[in-house]
């Protein structure tokens, strides 16, 4: 499996929700045309689906050390053996 260089990966939510508000944006803008509303829909996609990524990384960040203490009887560190 081929993976995203770090850069690349790091910076899709941001990518996303430029996106999202960019059209979210035009379809305010141009609330006239008849890709109005689908433009505001894709766009809301693209801003929702911009801050879930951001904050499933964060959390998994953020609780990465207890991920991989699963399966241990609670207050045994990871040092200890079983």
């Amino acid at each position: 499996m081929r993976y995203l260089y770090k850069p690349i990966y790091e910076s899709l939510p941001v990518v996303y929700a430029a996106l999202g508000a960019t059209l979210f944006w035009l379809s305010y803008r141009y609330r006239d045309n008849d890709w109005s509303t689908p433009c505001a829909v894709v766009g809301l996609v693209g801003l929702v689906a911009g801050l879930m990524v951001w904050m499933r990384r964060r959390d998994y960040r953020a609780t990465s050390a207890d991920y991989m203490q699963r399966g241990r009887p609670v207050g045994r560190s990871a040092d200890e053996p079983p």
